[in-house]
C-alpha cells in the first residue's frame, strides 16, 4: 500500500492524517502498516485528500492521477 509514501512526500505526520480522518493515530499508522482493514469511506477520505484514485492507494495501477469524475445530473 502506497500510503506512507503519500504522506511522507508531502512531509506529513501521521497524527496530523489520524486527525483530518478523526481517528487515532495508532489506528491510522495500523492502516500504513497493513494491520488492519481500511473501511472504504476512509479510503475514498485519503484519494480526495492526496488527489489520487483508491486503486493507485492500493497498488492496483501505477497511475497516480485520480479518475475523471462523473457530472451529475
Amino acid at each position: 500500500m502506497r500510503l506512507k509514501d503519500l504522506r511522507e512526500d508531502r512531509d506529513l505526520t501521521q497524527s496530523y492524517i489520524a486527525e483530518k480522518l478523526h481517528i487515532k493515530q495508532n489506528t491510522y499508522s495500523n492502516y500504513e502498516n497493513g494491520n488492519r482493514e481500511i473501511p472504504i469511506t476512509a479510503l475514498v477520505k485519503l484519494a480526495l485528500f492526496y488527489e489520487t484514485s483508491v486503486d493507485y492507494i492500493l497498488e492496483l495501477t501505477d497511475e497516480p492521477y485520480p479518475y475523471p469524475r462523473k457530472n451529475k445530473k
